[in-house]
């Protein structure tokens, strides 16, 4: 528990005043009380539309970070979309002190990236996040932004990434650990999800704590590589050649 600085977040329910109402009628928020956070990478794994971005992006925006993505000093709003969920998450910690904090999320980065630019900041890098490409802005910026003893909230990386660079965030997210840090990842990737030392939730199954060769992630991706050709056939229902 020494990396860790989130010790659990609370819902609290009582404080809603209709939980008929969205997001509070989400199936994985409905049936939410509290997730406790037992290693310094948690990864949140589920299908699209379980719920993942609106539980991490309440988390975060619960941390005091930003709903778009940024460490708390991020004021800037592109458009209010986020729920309200966030003002009823009670997040309590260890007595480890964060030092920094950053919400990356990869649906708005453009946005982050385009007000670094705008607020003229440095500790991004040499030249603007925007002179790379997608997957290279986020490494650039995980490698001169995330530092020791820091608390980071992703929402899946691995959109920007090729394989192979998923493999060097892993080992970046390793170094980082080794640091001090804590991490929280919703994502999508086998890849990422493999990491020796992470707690795998699945949200498809009311945050149930998986290994990584039961999810869903893992099995999906071993029947189609280990079967291409098969499962071919039955996608697109062609005869064998």
């Amino acid at each position: 528990m020494d990396n860790l600085f989130l010790k659990e977040v609370v819902f609290n329910k009582e404080a809603v005043d209709d939980l008929n109402q969205y997001p509070f009628n989400i199936p994985l928020i409905k049936d939410f009380d509290k997730l406790e956070f037992k290693a310094p990478v948690t990864f949140l794994i589920g299908e699209n539309g379980v719920g993942k971005s609106t539980f991490i992006e309440a988390l975060a925006i619960a941390c005091g970070l930003n709903p778009e993505g940024g460490t708390e000093n991020f004021m800037f709003s592109t458009r209010e979309s986020h729920s309200n969920l966030y003002k009823y998450f009670e997040i309590n910690h260890f007595q480890k002190k964060v030092i920094t904090k950053f919400f990356l999320r990869a649906e708005s980065f453009y946005n982050v990236a385009t007000e670094i630019d705008n607020l003229g900041i440095g500790g991004y890098g040499t030249s603007s996040l925007h002179a790379c490409s997608h997957g290279e802005s986020f490494l650039k910026l995980i490698q001169n932004r995330f530092t020791k003893d820091g608390l980071y909230i992703l929402d899946e990386p691995e959109a920007a990434l090729s394989p192979s660079r998923q493999m060097t965030l892993l080992c970046l997210i390793d170094d980082l650990v080794k640091k001090g840090c804590q991490f929280i990842i919703a994502t999508h990737s086998p890849i990422l999800i493999a990491y020796r030392n992470g707690q795998i939730l699945d949200l498809d199954q009311h945050f149930t704590e998986v290994k990584y060769e039961n999810t869903e992630i893992y099995q999906t991706y071993k029947l189609f590589l280990n079967n291409y050709l098969e499962m071919q056939r039955r996608l697109f229902d062609v005869e064998e050649e």
